[in-house]
């Protein structure tokens, strides 16, 4: 009978972990709606943004403002961004795994790489993996463009100060529901900044600026920077959302199987435990009537 309540108790809490799985499934897809909305109303946006500086920067001298500057990449900054929670598969160590070849390919270069952890988990697994010179944690709950902003003022008068020579941003992309690829867009310099490669000569037209190109490029620039990262923190909310619903949704029809062979095991014991009771039973009158 010990055994019998054993498997009676483990059913108990599979169950119990079913109804948490299946809370947590819900509240996943209710922020998952906030955040997939947020992030399609701002994606064209920040899409349009960044062509339209990419065909600004085949027009205009790098040397014109101190963020189109092109140095050689001795030193680079990387923005790894991750959430603040786990429970979502493997949504983070993607991230992680494609930060880590990142960084591993860049140092076997001889280029020195530091890193802005944006989001709990890149700040606690590369605490003691690589250089760490500003986190931004627990800022996923709730959040606008001015933690984008606060993330611009890490890297942009670094850059201007030349304590770097290239900026990165890791983060991943929700595609769908059951996939959020991560990517490695450079932010600094724009990557169109000194090419000569042939493009559309549409792209090549030139601008009559107003009030004048420095002018313009003073409030572009910065707001390049920003737009792409609350691109990326939009991106990554959603991601880490719809990731955290799939595994739960996985959790719960796990919990279901582990319930229904748990009952099987159950029920099988508990047959045998009542055979044996029978067999001594009809023992007992046996050995009566002898």
């Amino acid at each position: 009978m010990a055994a019998l309540r054993d498997i009676k108790r483990k059913i108990t809490a599979v169950q119990k972990t079913k109804q948490i799985t299946r809370a947590m499934n819900m509240v996943a897809a209710s922020k998952l709606r906030s955040a997939q909305m947020r992030m399609e109303n701002f994606r064209p946006y920040a899409v349009k943004f960044m062509d339209v500086l990419k065909s600004l920067a085949l027009r205009v001298d790098p040397k014109s403002h101190p963020l189109l500057a092109v140095r050689d990449p001795k030193r680079i900054r990387v923005i790894c961004m991750t959430s603040d929670r786990g429970l979502c598969g493997g949504y983070n160590s993607n991230i992680i795994k494609a930060t880590e070849r990142f960084i591993r390919d860049r140092l076997s270069h001889g280029v020195d790489v530091s890193l802005i952890a944006v989001g709990k988990k890149a700040r606690d697994y590369f605490r003691k993996r690589a250089k760490i010179i500003s986190q931004h944690v627990d800022v996923f709950g709730k959040f606008d463009m001015s933690l984008s902003q606060r993330i611009g003022e890490d890297v942009i008068p670094s850059f201007i100060a030349e304590e770097y020579d290239e900026l990165y941003l890791i983060y991943s992309e929700f595609v769908s529901m059951p996939v959020q690829r991560p990517l490695v867009v450079r932010l600094l310099p724009i990557p169109s900044v000194g090419t000569d490669e042939d493009v559309d000569p549409d792209k090549r037209l030139e601008y009559i600026y107003e009030p004048s190109e420095e002018a313009l490029l003073d409030q572009l620039l910065p707001m390049y920077i920003r737009v792409l990262i609350y691109r990326a923190l939009l991106e990554t909310s959603a991601g880490e959302n719809a990731a955290r619903m799939m595994a739960m949704d996985n959790a719960t029809s796990n919990c279901d199987d582990m319930v229904q062979t748990l009952t099987l095991k159950y029920n099988k014991a508990r047959q045998a435990a009542i055979t044996k009771e029978l067999m001594d039973i009809v023992g007992g009158t046996e050995a009566l009537k002898k």
